[in-house]
């Protein structure tokens, strides 16, 4: 438990003394002072009293080192987004920083992503990915990049590098916008999203290569959810036709169609003739 480490970190993050947090929660000081070096224990009266005075669970004081957190995730549950006020499925990303406190893109290749798949909470697991950075992405926002495998996102070729963007609030998707979603049942898959989470609790999760049906998940059964925000590849997309010569070949198509149309006619009245 991280309680004690917690609630004198965030005193002293907030910039307050003792007495200043001891009074605004009736306390007396020497209380306040046993419970931050773990002499004594609080009840649940003083547990929700902590809660209410830092806008956090119960459960993030007791159970997330504050210390360990990036500058950005102290920031989320500073503004309200907390892990387990949120819902279960919504947690403080577990993460990696650089010695200047800005946090890295993890790379989770293809290999990877089975161990990912049951790794993904584990700080040496994610500490054992490679990582990097890019100068035209926020420093304020969490980014990941994962391997694309499969024909099912085409045109974007199989291979390629998709970066996203990690999304705390589930609500905030956006629908018809892609998305790097992490399910316990499908794994990594990166689909356009529909949102239907105020209807159904479930989202449909679609292909751009139309051949791919698409499917719906409930949000129990999803962990993460990453907003596309680029690709890196090697190949080329397939090139797509202009408007004008997509029309043209159309034209044509249908005029070929007439004339074998016309021909099985005149084939079908000189044969009625020969009888």
């Amino acid at each position: 438990m991280y309680f004690t480490s917690n609630i004198k970190f965030l005193r002293k993050r907030r910039g307050r003394t003792q007495d200043e947090v001891a009074a605004a929660l009736n306390l007396k000081r020497s209380t306040l002072s046993g419970y931050e070096n773990g002499v004594a224990q609080p009840g649940i009266d003083i547990l929700v009293s902590f809660s209410k005075y830092f806008n956090m669970s119960i459960d993030t004081l007791l159970k997330i080192d504050m210390t360990k957190l990036s500058e950005s995730q102290l920031g989320e549950l500073e503004r309200g987004y907390d892990a387990y006020i949120k819902g279960s499925n919504l947690r403080v990303l577990t993460t990696t920083v650089g010695s200047d406190n800005v946090e890295n893109i993890e790379l989770v290749p293809e290999k990877a992503k089975a161990g990912y798949t049951t790794g993904y909470a584990d700080p040496e697991y994610i500490e054992e990915l490679p990582r990097f950075r890019l100068p035209f992405l926020s420093e304020k926002r969490k980014y990941r990049t994962f391997q694309l495998k499969g024909d099912s996102m085409l045109p974007i070729p199989d291979g390629s590098w998709v970066t996203g963007e990690y999304i705390q609030d589930w609500h905030e998707i956006i629908s018809g916008k892609a998305y790097v979603v992490f399910t316990i049942n499908d794994g990594i898959v990166f689909k356009v999203i529909e949102n239907n989470l105020n209807k159904d609790g479930k989202l449909v999760l679609y292909s751009l290569n139309p051949i791919y049906e698409p499917y719906e998940v409930h949000i129990n059964e999803v962990k993460e959810i990453w907003k596309f925000i680029n690709y890196i590849s090697n190949e080329l997309p397939d090139p797509v036709l202009p408007e004008k010569q997509l029309f043209k070949a159309v034209a044509t198509i249908k005029n070929d169609l007439e004339r074998i149309k016309a021909r099985i006619g005149k084939d079908i009245s000189d044969a009625d003739e020969l009888k």
